[in-house]
């Protein structure tokens, strides 16, 4: 069931075929986004038990996966009362059944995981390659091994604590961890250098079209439950590639006809001291600062919220996150680990439900802005949860880690040694 859609390039305004999963247009004289353009303009959401397919319209796939969940969204009584706020959306994404939401990763970044892999053909040979700090590798994991896609993820040793699962794991999927004191970044380099080994191919992250559109059916559960575009959204971010494609979202909204031509005022956080994205918009130019490696590796350790520590963001590209804060007047608000804890704290005890850590960043985003009286109180307002229920669903299920096939040290992220850790994987296969 393939989704009516063609792919264009925010750089020389052409369009690219899709046959072969690009990330980028090699004709573009500068780096610049691909998007997809649906052929159906208006979404119609099917039922929920169609799960993340429910926005189908709006999704560049070429078939449907098991066991997919979509995000849910409902208007807060009890957080909104707390903070003196009238319109206060929440769309919560992971593990809470009384609501719907059926996420066994605890992560929206199961939304991209079963988009990227849906827009694969069935059969497709070459093996897909991840990075990430554990969610996103945690959702590709679930999704490759239910529906037998070969898959390898990377992430750094310090975050194999987040490789947990409940259910078995088939060999088609394998963990390496880039070792010691290894940040993302260094996660980042060894996938890149895996993916320079014949038969194997790099998710894309941000450049894959699939990606964005997944985590973009966020704001699609919001606005069609709401019957609007909010006034404002909020998200933690690491790359920023949730908020760029919630401003897509929008943009295709506005075009929908149906709920509004307003732009959602992005209010994006990070967690300090990790703070790349804020200083780079606080500079007020496209440019992205230069961070020694040191010194990131120092912060991403001393964040709680690990997931939002990428060095190597999305953010100077055409169509990347500084065109998605400018063309919406948004902000990026810092965030402390101790504002994050007491913000999870309070989200528990109204709302009833653990938000994780990079939502409870978000979460005290709010509080901030409305304690500084940054937006009206009656302001539409949505608020992303991106991952919660993670101890309901440690809880109620049975937990597994995921062993890493091998841990390379930092020194051995060359081409030479995964070249040779390349074909091991291959023949292991």
């Amino acid at each position: 069931m393939r989704t009516e859609y063609t792919v264009l390039c925010l750089g020389t305004g052409e369009e690219v075929t899709d046959n072969d999963l690009p990330l980028a247009n090699p004709n573009s004289p500068k780096p610049a986004f691909l998007r997809a353009e649906y052929a159906k303009k208006q979404i119609e959401p099917g039922e929920e038990t169609e799960g993340l397919y429910r926005f189908a319209d709006w999704l560049p796939i070429q078939r449907r996966l098991d066991g997919s969940g979509a995000p849910v969204t409902y208007k807060s009584e009890h957080l909104a009362h707390e903070l003196g706020l009238k319109n206060l959306y929440i769309t919560f994404n992971g593990y809470w059944p009384e609501r719907g939401a059926r996420m066994l990763t605890g992560t929206f970044k199961e939304c991209e995981a079963y988009s990227v892999c849906a827009r694969m053909p069935e059969g497709y040979e070459r093996t897909l390659v991840v990075a990430s700090v554990g969610n996103t590798s945690r959702a590709f994991v679930r999704v490759c091994s239910a529906n037998n896609i070969p898959l390898v993820v990377v992430v750094p040793e310090r975050c194999i604590d987040s490789m947990w699962y409940t259910g078995d794991v088939r060999s088609c999927v394998k963990l390496i961890a880039a070792g010691g004191d290894s940040d993302y970044f260094d996660a980042i380099t060894l996938a890149d250098l895996l993916c320079e080994s014949e038969g194997f191919f790099s998710e894309g992250g941000a450049q894959n079209i699939a990606r964005r559109d997944g985590m973009g059916t966020t704001i699609l559960s919001a606005v069609t439950t709401a019957g609007q575009i909010p006034e404002y959204y909020f998200q933690a971010v690491g790359s920023g590639t949730g908020a760029i494609a919630a401003w897509e979202a929008n943009l295709r909204l506005i075009r929908d006809g149906r709920f509004g031509t307003r732009k959602m005022k992005l209010m994006v956080s990070q967690n300090a001291p990790f703070l790349l994205i804020h200083d780079s918009w606080k500079q007020g130019t496209r440019k992205l600062i230069e961070v020694d490696s040191d010194a990131a590796r120092s912060w991403s350790g001393q964040i709680q919220a690990k997931v939002l520590s990428n060095r190597k963001p999305p953010y100077s590209i055409t169509g990347g996150l500084y065109d998605a804060l400018s063309d919406t007047a948004g902000d990026v608000i810092p965030v402390t680990n101790e504002e994050a804890g007491e913000a999870g704290d309070m989200f528990l005890n109204l709302e009833g439900i653990d938000a994780a850590p990079a939502a409870s960043v978000a979460i005290a985003s709010l509080i901030k802005a409305v304690r500084e009286q940054r937006l009206e109180l009656k302001s539409h307002i949505m608020l992303n949860v991106t991952g919660g229920g993670i101890r309901r669903i440690q809880k109620e299920h049975e937990i597994f880690y995921l062993t890493p096939y091998r841990v390379v040290e930092r020194n051995n992220i060359t081409q030479e040694y995964i070249t040779k850790l390349a074909e091991e994987i291959k023949g292991g296969n």
